[in-house]
């Protein structure tokens, strides 16, 4: 092949992976629900059904860290088993059911960096419950019962 074709097929390449990149960029949250993500105890996910639908939205503790809704949840939760089959489009809302909400893409991550930070916005927002659930998160997350799901804005 001639240095000429394979620098422009190399471009191209480049240039295809520039454009994926930008457009799996997060989407820029408003700042009424980035305000609510500051101050609520809970959000409310509705994950995708194998027909489309979204279900019911389940409430849960999360951690709102660097553009992204952090859950811890056991594997067995239909938010973790739907995101593992492929379906990982979510609806939340902040702070109440019917509370602003954005749609997200859930993914099951490895992000060990994430649990101290959890840990410890845990111990501050809930507070009156967390040492009741700290060791189900702690060893949960080293023997697998819970896994970490991190929820990016999608447009």
């Amino acid at each position: 092949m001639p240095r000429s074709t394979l620098r422009a097929v190399l471009a191209g390449a480049l240039l295809m992976v520039t454009l994926c990149a930008a457009s799996a960029k997060a989407a820029e949250l408003s700042a009424e629900i980035k305000s609510a993500l500051s101050s609520s105890k809970y959000v409310y996910i509705a994950s995708t059904r194998k027909n489309g639908t979204l279900s019911k939205p389940a409430e849960i503790w999360f951690l709102y860290h660097d553009g992204a809704v952090y859950v811890g949840t056991p594997p067995t939760t239909w938010r973790a088993r739907r995101i593992k089959a492929g379906r990982t489009t979510a609806k939340i809302w902040v702070g109440r059911p019917d509370g602003p909400s954005f749609m997200a893409t859930g993914a099951i991550v490895n992000e060990p960096a994430v649990y101290p930070v959890m840990f410890e916005t845990y111990a501050k927002k809930y507070a009156g419950d967390w040492s009741k659930f700290e060791d189900k998160f702690r060893t949960g997350f080293k023997d697998g019962s819970r896994v970490l799901i991190k929820f990016v804005p999608k447009d």
